[in-house]
């Protein structure tokens, strides 16, 4: 069942995220422009811009696993002493947790790496 429930959340979430996107995009104005290209934007956009992607996906994803880990715990609240029940909402919380270790450490790394190639070439 959590299975289920992790599925359809992530994908609606991936859904949701590249309506939203389109969404925006047709009501930001002009498209915005590509380095490389005469009037385009500097790196250092195009670097924030890829930066802030990555964060924002990262922050969905540590909001879902979040929001397991609740869900898990309501599970394990309501499995009333069932060992089986208890066993798998233990089991959950444990890897949903790993996982936003996962999601922490994943955005650390983009933080210093992103500092890091900012360095080399500025």
């Amino acid at each position: 069942m959590l299975n289920k429930v992790t599925t359809s959340l992530a994908t609606a979430g991936a859904l949701s995220f590249s309506v939203v996107s389109t969404a925006f995009a047709q009501f930001a104005g002009e498209s915005p422009d590509v380095a490389g290209l005469p009037g385009g934007a500097d790196e250092d956009d195009l670097r924030r811009i890829i930066v802030d992607i990555l964060a924002s996906v990262l922050n969905f994803l540590a909001l879902i696993a979040v929001v397991v880990v609740v869900i898990a715990g309501i599970r394990l609240i309501v499995s009333q002493g069932e060992d089986d029940a208890k066993d798998k909402a233990k089991k959950t919380i444990f890897y949903a947790l790993m996982g936003l270790a996962v999601v922490l450490f994943a955005r650390v790394i983009v933080g210093l790496v992103t500092v890091y190639l900012a360095q080399q070439v500025g």
